[in-house]
């Protein structure tokens, strides 16, 4: 099956005011800057994103924030987004922490199967507000359940037109697990191949878990923070 499409744009159309949508990308490596444009052309609102962070400024998910097109933040670490801080302040935005680990194994529960799993982290804190929590060999664990979408916006640095992906180094982080735990996978790459351009060894992302894939066009690929002596 051919899953390629033609254009980010037309990748993105069907996608509605109040979705909820996992975003791949760390900081802004690996992130599938060509689906962020396209979703922040069409101008879908009231979003529910769910990223490891915000961005930085108008990059990655950051454009988006910037367009006032998100309600609901959930991710792990906001710190280098001035504007996220201000529309949290304002009440224009909702937010909501997570334990990066747990973030990403909410994601990998939600992809597998899984009801939830118990975890150690955030025992005893705020985390643990309102979840129930267990004793298990003479240590208190929380009970995390399933993280979800209705839609993955995931970058690939290789794939196929059957959906297999590949990534490059760090640019893997959550693109993963995010492909397996939404209801639409739809991915970004850097390079388009055709069936059997891929070693079946090295594909990361299998073709059953995305829709459509797209070849990125125009990479900026901005650096997040630069350090000179």
């Amino acid at each position: 099956m051919n899953k390629v499409v033609t254009s980010a744009a037309a990748a993105v159309a069907d996608i509605p005011d109040g979705a909820r949508i996992m975003v791949g990308g760390f900081g802004v490596c690996g992130v599938p800057e060509d689906l962020i444009r396209a979703l922040h052309a069409l101008g879908s609102r009231q979003l529910t994103i769910i990223s490891n962070n915000a961005g930085v400024g108008g990059a990655g998910v950051g454009r988006l924030l910037a367009a006032k097109q998100i309600a609901r933040l959930i991710g792990t670490y906001v710190g280098d987004n001035d504007e996220f801080e201000r529309q949290v302040r304002s009440g224009d935005l909702e937010a909501e922490l997570i334990p990066q680990g747990t973030f990403a194994e909410r994601m990998r529960a939600a992809g597998a199967g899984l009801g939830g799993f118990f975890t150690p982290t955030g025992a005893g804190t705020i985390v643990a507000e309102g979840k129930e929590q267990r004793t298990i060999d003479g240590r208190e664990f929380l009970l995390e359940l399933p993280l979800h979408a209705d839609f993955a916006l995931v970058k690939a640095f290789r794939g196929d037109r059957l959906g297999n992906l590949v990534y490059r180094k760090t640019a893997r982080n959550f693109n993963p697990v995010m492909a397996m735990a939404a209801a639409v996978t739809i991915a970004e790459v850097e390079e388009l191949v055709e069936p059997g351009g891929i070693d079946p060894e090295a594909v990361v992302t299998p073709g059953i878990f995305v829709n459509r894939v797209v070849q990125g066009t125009g990479y900026e690929k901005p650096i997040e923070r630069r350090t000179t002596r």
